[in-house]
Formats: C-alpha cells, structure tokens, sequence
C-alpha cells in the first residue's frame, strides 16, 4: 500500500534539563526501512517512541516541534493517542508477550478496537502468524501460554501482535538484540518482506544489520541529526566526517 511520508520538523526533547534531541527535522520515506544509527546515548530510541507518542509516559519529558504522519500533526490538538497507536505499531528490544495465550496475544488489538465475530479473529491470528512465519510452528497449540514460546518466537509472535490491528508504520527498538543468530535472521527476513506494505523505522547498534536491511540512514550523535540520506550513498560516500569516523569504528 503506497503511503505518505513521515514528517519531522524542529523536533527538541528534553528529559528535565537534560537535551536528548536537538531540533531534529527530516522526512522517513514511505514502504522503505529506514534505520537509525548511532552510538549509545544518542537518541535513536527517543527518536523513535517520538513517533508513536510513546514517550508520553516519560515523566519530566519536554517536547516541542512536529511529527506529521498521514499528512496530520501528531502532537496538534484532538489526537487521539490510542488510534495513534494502532496506526503506529511498536515492536520491543525484548519480547514483550501478553499474560495470556498464543491466540490472544494476537486478538487482543482487533478486539480492543471493536472486532467480536471468531471466525474473523481465527482469520486474523492465522494470517498474521503466518506472515511472521510461525503458523506453522504453533498452530496445534494455539490455547498455550505465550510465555512458553521461545524467545525468539515470542519476539516474531509481538510481531505479529503489532500486525494484528492493520498499522501502516512499524517501529523497531532493537529487536534482535536478545536473540540467537537464527532468531534475528528470521526477523530481519520478515521485515524484508513487510516493507512494501508499512513504512519500518528500525533502530539498531549493529552497523552490518543496518547495510543488510536499511534503504535509508539516519545518523544521531549526541542527540543531533548529522546524516540522512539512502543507505548506500551514508555508509559508502558519507558527507560528514563523524558519520565516517563511526561507520569505520573509530567510537560507538
């Protein structure tokens, strides 16, 4: 589905007196996966949950700028954070399965937002295991506790929990950073696969992870946006001497 771009314009936070981003303004290609780089402490994930609203529920949090998303200024007056948040799905950099079973981690959304009829959440589970590629893996224990997946099938399961309720953007915190080699290549597979139906913004510290799956590049350092631009062009012809200091490991 062809979507519009994501739109950050003079984004500042601040956590107390402390400035985490520091007028941050750039445009997130739709049907790409963009990643954002940078060393720890820099951003990426306040970039990030910026996106979603989801940093909300830092306490002292200041935030002044705009985030358009579908055309619509996310932080205007009127939004509605919940239905935000279902166009908007965030995945964790640990798995965060629901209290309940493999079944209704993923009916939990569509039946929050108003759908009841079974048939139609059977449907709904299946599809979306099957995209994150575990149908097939978990279909005759469908009633089991979801805490008894794997984690790296719980990982793929939250996945599926964020497809569930049919978001346009994926938000992705690390999300292979607790899981085993074949785990993350499943992972890495599927978002693949997904970008050209959502829009993935994807954070991560593994720099090869990043020229594996990134079309374009972010690079924050020190809570400042020094690069952006397609992937090839940040990690083989970087403008900025810091982006090529960190891209050939001088710190990070």
């Amino acid at each position: 589905m062809a979507g519009k771009p994501i739109t950050i314009s003079h984004l500042n936070v601040r956590i107390g007196d402390r400035n985490i981003l520091k007028d941050i303004s750039v445009s997130i290609p739709p049907n790409k996966i963009t990643a954002i780089i940078g060393p720890s402490g820099c951003g990426k994930s306040t970039m990030l949950k910026c996106m979603n609203r989801m940093i909300d529920l830092v306490e002292e949090i200041d935030i002044e700028g705009d985030v358009h998303i579908d055309g619509e200024n996310i932080y205007g007056s009127g939004i509605d954070v919940s239905l935000l948040r279902k166009k908007v799905g965030m995945i964790a950099q640990t798995p965060n399965p629901l209290p309940m079973s493999i079944y209704d981690n993923i009916a939990y959304g569509p039946r929050i937002h108003g759908q009841r009829k079974r048939t139609d959440l059977d449907e709904i589970v299946e599809r979306c295991l099957n995209t994150v590629g575990l149908w097939s893996e978990v279909k005759e224990r469908l009633e089991d506790p979801a805490a008894k997946l794997s984690i790296g099938q719980q990982q793929r399961l939250c996945l599926a929990r964020a497809l569930a309720v049919q978001p346009e953007v994926l938000l992705c915190d690390e999300v292979t950073s607790s899981l085993d080699p074949v785990s993350a290549k499943h992972i890495e597979t599927e978002l693949s696969s997904l970008k050209n139906d959502y829009t993935i913004v994807f954070v991560t510290h593994i720099l090869r992870q990043a020229k594996r799956l990134a079309d374009y590049v972010i690079f924050l350092y020190l809570g400042e946006l020094v690069e952006y631009g397609p992937a090839n062009e940040v990690f083989f012809h970087p403008k900025d001497p810091r982006t090529a200091a960190y891209i050939e490991g001088v710190f990070g």
